[in-house]
């Protein structure tokens, strides 16, 4: 029995000492081998978990980022434009200068907008049961009028010459026009035909996004020639801003079930008028009485909401992506400012239109950096608009 095992102990440990090089080049590759497929692998489902989970996290109401870049493109490319004698003091910069400014603000533009786009693309892709609550939303809805508003201002905004009668833009527009008037069918469809969705059930802040995507499809319509397409969509969007305007005023059923979170989007009852006034602008050829009476509404409900910042108090202890609803009312405002100074001379218009173009740059500004301080929690898993978003329909924090 001992003879038996001697030998065989023998070649054990003679063994290791015989071939001890050999060992040493083999066993590293095996085991690299095997630490980089199990690595790869896990690199591949993390991955894959992250992109499914920034899809399930992300909603339309991000393209609030892109509504306010979009519109800030537009503000720069008005005010640098040759034929505005309100912004003259601009034109002494030479054109090598601001000319790459504006390149660089479209371009920026352009870029966010695409990865937003491409980003909900995927999700009503992989995640279309998030969409389909989203659509059922009483604010989620409201902002699936933005990517098509943001495309529309950024075909607007181009900074080279293009024609809007030209094919190109003509084709563009009914690419970015069409979803909006689908939209238009089904949210004012609902709003007096349909049980729970009633107006005064479902209006909130957020509704006005529906009465300015067909502003913003009125004006380019008149600009591209097309009168009475211009009409059509300028009465459609003001009966309803009226409708709305009237709910939201009284404070009826429903239209107070927005969250302290969300109170930022209270600026975009200035944001409609000031719309309405450039699309009726453009429509009529001249900023007339009818143009300034919705400036000064516009102008109104802006100084009574700047006048109450406690109203904002709470919705600023915290970042989240909704602050970005204060800078495109902003803009817009401003952007309506220019054509006022431009009709009615005089100091005052003047000081109006630079008093309130600066606050939208350092507006967006401001929401700039504080979007890449915070970036880590742009996309957070306990994003409180997210939950109730997704899970409720009462009490949305979208």
């Amino acid at each position: 029995m001992s003879m038996r095992i001697t030998p065989i102990l023998d070649e054990i440990i003679v063994t290791p000492n015989t071939h001890e090089s050999e060992n040493q080049n083999t066993i590293p590759d095996i085991d690299s081998t095997i630490d980089d497929s199990s690595l790869s692998s896990s690199k591949n489902h993390s991955l894959q978990f992250l992109v499914f989970s920034m899809l399930t996290r992300i909603h339309a109401g991000y393209f609030r980022i892109s509504l306010s870049l979009c519109w800030e493109a537009l503000l720069w490319k008005t005010l640098l434009d040759p034929n505005n004698n309100e912004t003259k003091f601009l034109h002494r910069v030479p054109q090598i200068i601001y000319r790459p400014i504006l390149i660089f603000l479209w371009s920026f533009a352009l870029l966010i907008l695409v990865l937003l786009s491409l980003l909900y693309l995927l999700k009503c892709v992989f995640r279309f049961n998030l969409v389909k609550r989203e659509f059922l939303h009483h604010v989620g809805v409201n902002y699936l009028f933005a990517p098509w508003i943001s495309w529309l201002i950024l075909l607007e905004s181009y900074p080279f010459i293009i024609a809007p009668k030209h094919v190109v833009y003509k084709a563009l527009w009914w690419v970015f026009a069409v979803p909006v008037l689908i939209l238009d069918v089904k949210i004012y469809g609902q709003w007096f035909t349909k049980g729970k969705r009633f107006l005064t059930a479902v209006a909130n802040p957020t509704s006005h996004l529906s009465v300015i995507g067909n502003l913003v499809g009125a004006r380019a319509a008149a600009k591209m020639g097309w009168q009475e397409v211009s009409v059509c969509l300028f009465s459609l969007g003001m009966v309803h801003y009226l409708v709305l305007f009237v709910t939201l005023y009284q404070r009826l059923s429903g239209s107070d079930r927005l969250p302290a979170m969300l109170r930022p989007v209270f600026f975009l009852f200035s944001a409609a008028p000031s719309m309405a006034s450039l699309a009726w602008a453009s429509i009529t050829g001249t900023f007339d009485t009818a143009s300034k009476m919705f400036f000064y509404l516009s102008l109104f409900l802006f100084t009574s909401l700047i006048c109450r910042p406690s109203l904002f108090k709470k919705s600023m202890r915290k970042f989240n992506v909704a602050w970005w609803a204060y800078s495109y009312p902003v803009t817009l405002l401003a952007l309506a400012s220019t054509r006022y100074a431009k009709e009615v001379k005089g100091k005052v218009p003047h000081t109006i239109m630079l008093t309130l173009s600066s606050l939208s740059v350092l507006v967006i500004i401001a929401l700039l950096l504080s979007t890449a301080l915070y970036s880590k929690i742009l996309l957070r898993n306990d994003d409180p608009s997210l939950k109730h978003s997704c899970l409720s329909e009462t009490h949305s924090e979208y």
